[in-house]
């Protein structure tokens, strides 16, 4: 087992010896394809790698690791940093990581690398820019209400990155074309309130991670409930918010969309007033019709069929044990 600590010009890499969890060595390389090579030509074929996701830093090991035959392992960054916080909380140094993401590795059933397509990578980095752009869009946003002295260079900013927002929500669509991402994102993206961009964000998704149920795609997200009885305190639950937040995101603005919507016939607006019926919040309500639409995603998607709203809310058959046994997935 190799667990390998990635930055930006360097990995840090231990080898660990599984019957008696020693390591054996630590080198560190250059974070390039020669340095990479350096690592193949060390450890046995087919033996396994496991990496921490830094973004563009850990994408060049994982692609050279996958295709020379390496298991390249996906160690959760939330849970990886806890765990290795507890073996080690009074020191962090690149070799210590190293060792702790291959022994974290012995303790948790971790999943390989998903393997992504040029159209599926060409996406992703399109929408992670726009999420960048939205991101600061939204900082501007505030500091014009509260800067009133500068309000009219922020509007100026903001209204600049608009437009490159849209820039970029075109190339979105324009890199899907005619590419085996095309159909899902048009499948989705005919149900009410999801446009194009989450349709794109959801299908990328959807397409490398293979969830065999809707509890696993729901939990990614971070909408599943996260229970806690203590005490006093019982029957109350909150959202778990672990995974991927711009999707969470994406999803409960495709919720409040669906509240603006003026067809009677809405199963998501209906659902809404329904659960507020109940007594749940504002931002109960929608994150439960959020919740909702991410299911319907998962199935349009998983069957490959079109959108039906009077299957919206049409019960499932119970999943088979062992389909919902993982749910606590990160990206």
């Amino acid at each position: 087992m190799l667990g390998i600590d990635v930055s930006k010009r360097e990995l840090t890499a231990t080898w660990l010896d599984e019957p008696t969890q020693q390591a054996r060595w630590t080198t560190t390389v250059a974070n390039t394809p020669s340095g990479i090579q350096q690592l193949l030509e060390r450890t046995p074929d087919a033996s396994s790698w496991v990496v921490e996701p830094t973004g563009i830093y850990s994408r060049l090991v994982v692609a050279q690791g996958q295709q020379a035959g390496r298991i390249v392992l996906l160690a959760p960054p939330k849970h990886a940093r806890d765990y290795l916080r507890s073996r080690h909380p009074r020191a962090k140094t690149d070799r210590i990581d190293s060792v702790g993401l291959a022994r974290y590795a012995h303790t948790e059933a971790l999943r390989p690398f998903p393997r992504k397509t040029p159209a599926v990578e060409t996406v992703e980095q399109l929408l992670t820019a726009r999420k960048g752009v939205s991101q600061a869009i939204s900082q501007l946003r505030q500091q014009r209400s509260v800067l009133p002295a500068a309000a009219e260079t922020l509007a100026g900013a903001i209204a600049d990155l608009q437009a490159r927002q849209a820039a970029l929500d075109r190339q979105i669509t324009a890199a899907s074309r005619d590419t085996p991402l095309a159909p899902p994102m048009a499948a989705l993206d005919a149900i009410p309130g999801i446009g194009p961009v989450t349709a794109a964000a959801v299908a990328v998704c959807l397409e490398t991670k293979q969830f065999s149920h809707p509890d696993q795609f729901v939990a990614y997200i971070g909408l599943d409930i996260r229970v806690a009885d203590s005490g006093q305190r019982h029957g109350r639950g909150s959202l778990s918010r672990q995974g991927h937040a711009e999707l969470r995101r994406l999803l409960y603005l495709c919720a409040q969309a669906n509240q603006r919507s003026r067809d009677p016939d809405n199963p998501f607006k209906r659902q809404y007033a329904a659960e507020q019926a109940k007594g749940l919040s504002t931002t109960a309500a929608l994150c439960a019709v959020a919740r909702k639409l991410a299911r319907t995603c998962w199935s349009i998607h998983k069957h490959g069929t079109t959108y039906d709203p009077t299957r919206v809310h049409r019960q499932p058959t119970s999943p088979p044990r062992d389909a919902v046994a993982d749910l606590d997935i990160q990206p």
